[in-house]
């Protein structure tokens, strides 16, 4: 059975692939992030959503006009956020509004969660995010780590993509 990698995406990585790409100099990046998202290779929760369009800038333009991407809240995603929190507390800012980061890795363990395939391509889902893992310190790759999803960063994916700009 071949496996094919797909992408839950943090906040985190678009703020950084738009630093280091903007969005209105660097448009080659940006189709090839485009080009996952219209093929509903790439996703985010609702909650990446809300974070992002807080500003009112090229980003925040751009997400809006890609809003299909953004996944609602289901109820086993709550179920799972309920899980996530309970074991994790730290991993909710208590100053902040929006928090999705709970919300990314539960959407991609929701996906992983077995169910009855009938094609011969197994999804595998990780998470991007630009987050590292600091010893206990908790944050997306440890909780990852703990439902064991993986991760990577924005750049590694391109690469294993084998993307070139």
């Amino acid at each position: 059975m071949k496996t094919e990698e797909q992408y839950v995406i943090d906040t985190s990585s678009f703020i950084d692939l738009n630093k280091a790409n903007p969005i209105d100099i660097y448009l080659t990046p940006w189709k090839k992030v485009e080009q996952l998202v219209m093929t509903g290779k790439l996703i985010a929760p609702i909650e990446v959503y809300n974070e992002l369009i807080k500003k009112d800038d090229v980003l925040s333009k751009w997400v809006k006009e890609h809003k299909k991407m953004f996944k609602p809240i289901t109820v086993r995603q709550t179920e799972i956020v309920s899980e996530i929190l309970k074991e994790f507390p730290s991993i909710i800012k208590v100053r902040k509004e929006y928090q999705g980061d709970p919300w990314v890795v539960a959407l991609a363990v929701e996906l992983s969660e077995p169910k009855k395939q009938k094609t011969l391509i197994k999804i595998k889902w990780l998470v991007v995010t630009q987050e590292q893992k600091r010893g206990n310190r908790v944050r997306i790759p440890l909780i990852c780590e703990r439902y064991n999803i993986g991760y990577l960063k924005i750049f590694d994916m391109f690469r294993s993509k084998g993307w070139k700009f």
